[in-house]
């Protein structure tokens, strides 16, 4: 009955990213199925719906068989991670359809390894890849004794979380081990019991991303982001902006080809990768990569400076993959210099306004706003990527007018700007 139609199945897609993919593969004449890898949607997520009318939209409850069984008589012929928490999923799904359907798949070999943080950085340093030093904790004591050998501040973050959920910079041991009882066994922000701690040294230099889409392990670079950091409200790395880079350049070269050598050892041949990337004084050092989409809409802002995003990129990989081997041979061409920025409440409690919210809009590269905290809402302290209460996307023609508003942003932003109850 379904076998005349054509059939993707997108695994944990939510927000703006799962509608926008869902309808890109619509309009190339792909009908979208929906998977939910829990049957409850993580807390992270509750908050950004996939508003696509799915006409099949399933909750696997850990059994491969019975979903399988739900998905085989659509016969799809992709199957694609949408949000972090689905990537494993989508791989056992992939693997099984490859032989029925002939579905593009990564496989479930390195799976673990594309999600757990620890097992990541251990594979690549396999394969003679740099990556920073670190130990998966065990006990109080190993770490005192670890952190004692580093030497210097060290980094505490849970084994497969997201969105800088519980990510801890630790100074001293003492730091360190508070941290690790904080996190130790504690459920995370995609609904999953932390299944342990990893410990690493802090890299310390400018962090990149680099957004991928590959096609039986042929790599094209969508976009790359130069990020802006601040030390604020006790996270002395916060991330505050994110600005679009050429595709070519001597610091986007060396990033890409340490990208490209980090995808294959992840065995990442097919699909989108969002990698955040360290440039040290010793080179490129990978912080972690997902296989899915970018957040943070970075997907629109290249849109908007490239003429083409991750997520159209994605769907030509899968569903027209000439097109994609055909296209990708170019980098891609700065249209408009692009920045997505947030702005850092620097205290928490019932917001009742915004004292500046003209001013931003009266930049001369601004092109439009979100915002996440609405009067009368509970504005949160600003410590991770959850917690911005506004994100604002900044694009002009001259690279300087955007860097200039970059800066007044950070000035307009500050205790001033929120009005509480």
């Amino acid at each position: 009955m379904h076998d005349s139609a054509r059939h993707v199945v997108l695994v944990d897609s939510y927000g703006a990213v799962g509608t926008e993919l869902a309808q890109g593969f619509r309009n190339a004449g792909y009908t979208p199925l929906r998977v939910q890898s829990t049957p409850e949607v993580p807390p992270g997520l509750r908050g950004q719906p996939d508003r696509y009318p799915y006409q099949v939209d399933i909750a696997h409850c850990g059994d491969l068989a019975k979903t399988m069984a739900t998905l085989t008589p659509f016969r799809p012929v992709a199957v694609v991670a949408g949000t972090e928490p689905g990537v494993e999923l989508a791989d056992a799904l992939s693997e099984a359809f490859h032989p029925i359907t002939g579905a593009p798949t990564n496989g479930t070999a390195l799976s673990a390894a594309r999600r757990n943080k620890y097992l990541m950085i251990e594979r690549i340093k396999q394969l003679g890849l740099s990556g920073a030093r670190q130990i998966v904790v065990a006990d109080e004591d190993q770490l005192r004794d670890w952190h004692t050998e580093i030497g210097s501040t060290i980094v505490l973050k849970p084994l497969r979380s997201a969105a800088s959920d519980g990510v801890t910079w630790c100074r001293s041991a003492d730091d360190a081990i508070a941290a690790f009882r904080r996190l130790n066994g504690r459920n995370n922000i995609l609904s999953q019991s932390n299944d342990g701690v990893v410990a690493q040294e802090c890299l310390v230099g400018a962090e990149y991303t680099v957004d991928t889409v590959s096609r039986d392990g042929g790599h094209h670079v969508c976009d790359i982001w130069e990020t802006h950091r601040i030390n604020a409200n006790g996270v002395p790395d916060l991330l505050v902006a994110w600005r679009l880079l050429p595709a070519t350049g001597t610091v986007q070269d060396e990033l890409v080809a340490y990208a490209f050598d980090v995808l294959d050892a992840l065995g990442i041949r097919h699909g989108a990768a969002h990698a955040e990337i360290k440039m040290t004084p010793d080179g490129p050092r990978l912080i972690e990569v997902g296989a899915r989409i970018a957040g943070a809409c970075l997907p629109e802002g290249a849109r908007l400076g490239t003429g083409r995003s991750q997520i159209d990129w994605t769907v030509d990989a899968y569903v027209r993959p000439e097109r994609f081997t055909t296209r990708s041979r170019r980098p891609y061409r700065l249209r408009q210099h692009v920045a997505r920025s947030v702005m850092v409440a620097p205290r928490s409690g019932t917001l009742v306004s915004y004292q500046s919210l003209e001013a931003i809009k009266e930049l001369d590269s601004f092109h439009d706003m979100q915002v996440r905290v609405s009067p009368g809402q509970h504005l949160p302290l600003t410590i991770d990527d959850l917690s911005y209460p506004i994100f604002v996307t900044l694009s002009h023609e001259v690279g300087e007018v955007v860097a200039r508003d970059l800066w007044t942003l950070r000035y307009i932003d500050g205790v001033g700007f929120y009005e509480l109850a």
